[in-house]
């Protein structure tokens, strides 16, 4: 039964994206045919027609006639088949990125009204509520929205094959941008056959397993790709708005900085090591100074403006006199002597911090290092004042303007770098470091709380030489010692925050604060100064029911109170969507997540301290994942407050950065959303709602129910899964350097979410971001009938946070396909187990998809969001088949079929279906 809700129509405005597609199907089909030869081009055609004719008619003869195509592939010939659908879907996905942009280019261009989600929309609300310039002014002083990237164990993608997607995506918005003449579009089309061509023979997979330094590289790309270039303009264009319509005085401050904990986050890692933090610091500050020095050159060749012909302020001559520069021939160029000053000065900071960066010989090897990066500004200021005052408006406002931005955002050490521990780390290295072994471990709450205090307030030095620690506390303290020596280096802003996972107690935040005070991290003195901030990460269901008294306990310990007075009062709180989910379901997640930011506003309230909020969410609904957006509205009232992080990880960092036109529109859109949530009242008819909160409750604790009775009470649900997914082939490949368990076990619980939420992803099931909702609605309405129902119906309609729920589940639901998923049954060999379990399954599925409908009032999957079901439509016939070959291939393979063909065959389906799909964890 199709339940997706758009036809194969396509109306006028998506006709270029039709277009676009058979153009690059067309030059994928043409390289096929000349590498592969025409047999390999007809069978390829042969299986897509095949995919797409049963997607269309979902007619059993059709389906049988494409598996008994596919099943008589020969090895070589599945990994011709494998690759063409890969490729195809890298191609759709670009093609759609590009429509994306044309579609919003056109919006603006025809100047209609400004769209949900927009700068331009947010601000329009706010001068429509009468926001003054001084309530703004206010909120824009202690703004913080901070995307933050994570290495992620299920990224697909070589950057290899990033870099070759992106030529290719320019090379097809040219052709859209530019009216070109045809020698023109015949060179652009044999431009986009070279890079196919390359892409086709590019290895798609690794040989060899991540290493946290290639995490740490990968991650900065997106740095090049899109935030060095487009933050500044961002900056540039919000202030240009906020000048026009509230204030020409206002400030902007750098509000919008993108942070990282690749190369910081040693939970569960064990090679993230101090060397590892040191190398992220070095690779951080190496591409900052890349990117300034660049800049700088390249001003340098542009502003040669004479002395003869225009005026300068008397601080730009004097500073133009102090150049090394004394060349006759440029004598009379002001801003390129000044310029060249600024870049020996920034070589000679570069090399002062240990960067090894490729640039051109500084004029004066022996100039003196900034050092701040305040310091390089303030020389920037004085070109950019002196063209002001002398009518050069629009190249002050340019690019020497962006690299001022860049330099406020960026400083040397271009994004604050996150720490991350497992708390009971912590407590194994405070425990050596008191000298009582596992006496301290074995103290309750408040007798550990007693004996840290008192630790802390004595001030006396602990830590003695690291040899006489066990290896565990010695790789901590040496993280200490270096946090230490990198704040010294790059500047407090470069690791500013701890994170604790699994944090469920008071004692957890003054263990972490007694290690950074064995480094001179916590200062002590009459007013003791916290040069880190403590986070605590709570992320199961019980820790997140327990996260109010834990923060209402500690904020009432004075010292630790006097300890936030030095971080401006403001307490940060980590709260994890991807564990709570595999803990305790979708929807019981989610609003347990809820539930902890109402109640931490109100102890937050209590004590009068500040709180900042950051969403530990995944890429995928499973993890928290959706419409950053719709999320940030949809949170309580006073949990945002200007204030905001959220994690950014995996294939969804390349589907939002690596283009820097969607990247810039992804960050425009988390800045609006702040805007809106933290200035706006809006009709959060739900919040204070006692019926609808009662509702909620009634549901989450049923749909709690049904997912725990069948992931964890289940006999046999173990094996199940762990054999009718690629759980173990995922391990295989080469993907990250995170081990996809936290200890070596067979239990769910010891799995990390994000391999559990990409395996059932892989199988077509998606069962985390459903299971549970189903049951507890069906449960509800039958106990309190029609009456009921209409209630669930005013909370889809008037609650933004169940609507959410509702959206994002229909989206998840739209990519399940249980047929497919019970073909990943046949690999369980225990019948008995396989329909049992499956069976629990599809029936949960069909309750799900029956109880959706029944509340939103839609017919079909996708109703309410028809360009996605197209866009799912045409895809879907190309991921079909990857899942029926995995399937096949995954037999083989486990029956002891060592063919290296079949192996490398299995990781390509994994690649082609995450890629089609758009996420994997």
């Amino acid at each position: 039964m199709n339940l997706l809700s758009a036809t194969t129509d396509i109306s006028s405005k998506d006709l270029p994206l039709r277009e676009d597609v058979r153009l690059l199907g067309r030059i994928l089909g043409e390289t096929l045919r000349e590498q592969e030869g025409d047999a390999s081009f007809e069978l390829i055609e042969n299986v897509r027609r095949a995919a797409v004719r049963f997607r269309k008619t979902q007619d059993e003869r059709d389906r049988l006639q494409l598996e008994q195509t596919l099943d008589a592939l020969t090895p070589s010939d599945t990994l011709v088949v494998v690759r063409a659908f890969n490729y195809f879907s890298q191609l759709s996905n670009i093609a759609e990125d590009l429509h994306h942009n044309r579609r919003h280019r056109a919006h603006l261009k025809a100047e209609s009204p400004a769209k949900s989600g927009s700068l331009q929309l947010a601000l329009d609300r706010l001068e429509e509520s009468h926001i003054d310039a001084h309530e703004l002014q206010a909120f824009l002083d202690k703004a913080i929205i901070s995307p933050v990237l994570t290495a992620h164990p299920t990224e697909v993608q070589r950057k290899s094959i990033l870099d070759c997607q992106l030529i290719i995506s320019n090379l097809l918005s040219n052709r859209d941008r530019v009216e070109m003449t045809p020698d023109e579009l015949a060179e652009n089309e044999e431009a986009l056959h070279r890079f196919v061509l390359i892409l086709w023979q590019t290895r798609m997979l690794r040989t060899s397993k991540l290493t946290v330094s290639d995490e740490i590289k990968n991650g900065l790309e997106f740095y090049r790709y899109t935030y060095l270039s487009e933050i500044p303009k961002i900056y540039a264009n919000l202030e240009k708005q906020l000048e026009a319509r509230f204030d020409k005085d206002m400030k902007l401050p750098p509000l919008l900085r993108v942070g990282s904990w690749i190369g910081g986050d040693r939970d569960g890692n064990p090679f993230v090591t101090h060397e590892v933090m040191q190398d992220a610091l070095r690779q951080h500050s190496s591409l900052a100074f890349e990117h300034y020095l660049s800049e700088v050159h390249l001003l340098g060749t542009r502003l040669s403006l004479t002395d003869r012909l225009i005026g300068m302020s008397d601080e730009l001559h004097a500073f133009a006199e102090s150049s090394p520069d004394q060349a006759a021939e440029r004598k009379d160029e002001p801003y390129r002597r000044a310029l060249i000053l600024i870049y020996s000065r920034l070589s000679a900071t570069s090399k002062l911090l240990g960067n090894e960066i490729a640039q051109l010989r500084p004029l004066d090897e022996n100039a003196k290092p900034y050092a701040s990066p305040e310091e390089f500004i303030a020389e920037l200021d004085i070109l950019i004042d002196s063209l002001f005052r002398h009518g050069a408006v629009y190249l002050a406002r340019g690019r020497l303007a962006n690299l001022r931005r860049a330099a406020e955002v960026f400083g040397f050490h271009l994004a604050p770098l996150d720490m991350r521990q497992h708390s009971a780390i912590l407590e194994q290295t405070v425990s050596e470091l008191l000298g009582t072994g596992e006496a301290y471990s074995a103290l309750s709450e408040a007798e550990k709380r007693k004996v840290l205090l008192a630790a802390l307030q004595a001030g006396i030095p602990l830590m003695g030489a690291l040899d006489g620690y066990t290896d565990t506390a010695q790789t901590e303290l040496r993280i200490m010692q270096t946090a230490a020596q990198i704040q010294q280096r790059f500047g407090r802003e470069a690791l500013p925050n701890h994170i604790i996972s699994k944090t469920d107690a008071v004692s957890d935040m003054l263990e972490l604060a007694l290690m950074l005070q064995q480094v001179d991290l916590l200062e002590q003195g009459s007013k003791p100064a916290l040069h880190i901030n403590i986070i605590p990460l709570f992320e199961t269901i019980e820790d997140l029911r327990g996260c109010g008294p834990i923060m209402d306990e500690l904020f009432s310990i004075p010292y630790y109170r006097d300890l936030l007075k030095s971080r401006g009062n403001t307490q940060e709180v980590m709260l994890g969507y991807s564990d709570s989910n595999k803990d305790g379901g979708y929807l019981t997640a989610n609003w347990e997540l809820y539930k902890a930011e109402v109640v931490l506003v109100e102890i937050f309230a209590k004590h009068g301290i500040e709180l900042r909020l950051f969403h530990g969410r995944g890429g995928t609904v499973g993890r928290g994942g959706g419409p950053s957006y719709d999320a940030i509205l949809a949170q309580p009232p006073g949990s945002v407050n200007g204030q905001i992080r959220i994690t950014e990880q995996g294939e969804v960092i390349s589907s939002k950065y690596s283009n820097p036109e969607i990247g810039r529109r992804n960050l425009e859109t988390m800045i609006a959303a702040t805007f809106e949530a933290s200035l706006l009242d809006h009709p959060h008819h739900a919040d204070g709602n006692p019926e609808f909160m009662r509702i909620m409750e009634e549901l989450s604790l049923k749909a709690f129910a049904a997912y725990r009775k069948l992931v964890y009470e289940t006999p046999g649900f173990t094996e199940y899964f762990f054999t009718a997914t690629p759980i173990r082939e995922i391990a295989e490949l080469n993907i990250g350097s995170r081990p996809s368990s936290r200890k070596p076990s067979n239990r769910i619980e010891d799995l990390r979410a994000i391999p559990w939420v990409f395996s059932w992803g892989l199988t077509r099931t998606l069962l985390p971001g459903w299971l549970g909702y189903g049951s507890a609605v069906k449960e509800f309405i039958a106990e309190e009938g029609e009456a009921g129902l209409k209630q669930l119906r005013a909370m889809y309609k008037n609650w933004p946070f169940f609507r959410g729920l509702m959206s994002n589940m229909d989206m998840v639901l739209s990519k399940t396909d249980m047929g497919i998923a019970e073909s990943y049954s046949e690999l369980v060999d225990d019948v008995e187990l396989r329909e049992r379990i499956f069976g629990a399954i599809n029936a949960e599925w069909e309750i799900t998809i029956e109880m959706l409908f029944k509340v939103t009032g839609n017919t079909k999957l996708l109703q309410d969001n028809p360009a996605f079901a197209r866009s799912l439509l045409t895809r879907t016939p190309y991921i079909d088949p990857l899942n029926h070959l995995q399937v096949a291939l995954l037999l083989r393979h486990r029956a002891g079929d060592n063919d290296e063909k079949v192996k490398r065959a299995i990781h390509l389906t994994i690649n082609g279906i995450a890629t089609g799909l758009r996420n994997s964890g």
